[in-house]
């Protein structure tokens, strides 16, 4: 006789086979109305661990929770003012807010008929979309800190699923803004329908994307985090920040680190050239010019330095994690044949140049040997050289 996981299982596999959910509804009744969001996650994990693709449980995860969404409704659990997942809620809250903003906007600018007459909206629009640009935190919370800990308990779909969706925000966003500053380019008339459809696919994004983290992914980490794991995250949430949008009484402050610390030797340590106390090799690693991120030779995370500004957000919740996870999945194939390539031998270093908010980031990787040539890992290095680019002549000089 099937169990609970197995009929679900069984739900999932006839959906994917193409069936039609009235049938599956009315077959498995009583297990639909019994499914919790942590039986649904597990469920679509054992099937990718079976061989069933990725691609093919995103392609149906509307689908899955639409067949579930009547039990995963009955799936609540209160939270605090001061828990992690408020604060996310609430910043749901507020883009969503947002979004409906633009759609009327939006709507305005139509019924204004012309540029000229549209002048305050379009100040309005601007203010709206530095609103989605400056949402960019909510993303980055969830991805370098909430994720790692739900990936820890052995659920590594779901935060997957999830962080491509935020690759497909990140774009639309991207396409909004880009739309708003060349619309000098346009005629009133084409601006408005680029506008409109830009506007409409972002919106319908977000609000389908944030359903489905309130629906499974918030309910699934509130059974499998635990109390202290939740201290930790609110720590780290903390010394990510906040978007500004949202009321600093929502906002949770990142005061000292609980837990035990670590305590900084008095000894030192011998290098060929020279020996430094604990405290100084910390010291030095941290006044480096550069953000460095070491992954070991098992493809974990093991230490990243804190310099002055990081360029790329790191916490504490990622120590331990598997690299390919710290990547969306369209760029893990990519991370593998680096990887590869430096275990191999058959590539020294790999670089990659992008313009991220105005400036010019240039990001390194190293593989990293022993004094005999075994692998030990790698090292990524990302520098900022945008004033390095403008540098002319000489300056022999202070």
């Amino acid at each position: 006789m099937l169990n609970k996981k197995d009929k679900i299982k069984k739900i999932i596999r006839r959906l994917h086979e193409g069936e039609n959910p009235k049938k599956i509804k009315d077959d498995f009744k009583e297990v639909l109305d019994d499914a919790t969001s942590k039986d649904i996650a597990e469920i679509e994990q054992e099937l990718i661990n079976e061989g069933m693709p990725h691609e093919e449980i995103r392609r149906l995860c509307d689908v899955h929770l639409e067949l579930f969404k009547d039990s995963i409704k009955k799936d609540e659990a209160e939270i605090g003012p001061n828990h992690p997942l408020n604060v996310l809620k609430q910043e749901h809250k507020a883009i969503l807010e947002i979004s409906e903003s633009l759609l009327k906007v939006v709507e305005d600018i139509k019924n204004q008929g012309s540029f000229k007459k549209s002048k305050k909206l379009l100040e309005k629009l601007g203010e709206i979309d530095n609103h989605f640009i400056e949402s960019e935190k909510h993303y980055v919370k969830e991805e370098n800190v909430l994720f790692p800990y739900i990936e820890k308990h052995g659920i590594k779909e779901p935060p997957a699923i999830m962080w491509t969706e935020h690759n497909t925000i990140r774009d639309l966003k991207k396409g909004l803004h880009n739309l708003i500053k060349s619309r000098d380019d346009y005629k009133f008339e084409e601006f408005l329908d680029k506008l409109k459809e830009q506007s409409k696919s972002l919106v319908d994004m977000v609000s389908s994307h944030f359903y489905k983290e309130d629906s499974i992914l918030y309910k699934l980490s509130l059974d499998v985090i635990k109390d202290l794991e939740w201290e930790e995250i609110k720590q780290q949430f903390g010394e990510i920040g906040y978007c500004s949008f949202i009321p600093e009484k929502i906002r949770i402050k990142a005061g000292p680190a609980e837990g035990k610390k670590a305590k900084l030797e008095a000894g030192k340590i011998d290098f060929d050239t020279g020996s430094l106390t604990i405290k100084e090799v910390k010291s030095v690693l941290n006044s480096l010019p550069v953000d460095i991120t070491f992954v070991d030779k098992e493809d974990n995370v093991k230490y990243f330095n804190q310099s002055g500004e990081r360029i790329f957000p790191r916490t504490k919740a990622v120590i331990g994690r598997s690299v390919q996870n710290c990547h969306p999945k369209e760029s893990v194939s990519k991370v593998e044949e680096i990887l590869n390539d430096f275990r191999e031998g058959k590539r020294d270093s790999a670089e990659f140049w992008i313009n991220l908010n105005g400036k010019l980031i240039y990001i390194r990787y190293f593989p990293v040997k022993d004094d005999n040539n075994k692998y030990l890992g790698c090292l990524e290095v990302t520098q900022d050289i945008t004033g390095i680019k403008k540098l002319k002549g000489e300056k022999r000089l202070l």
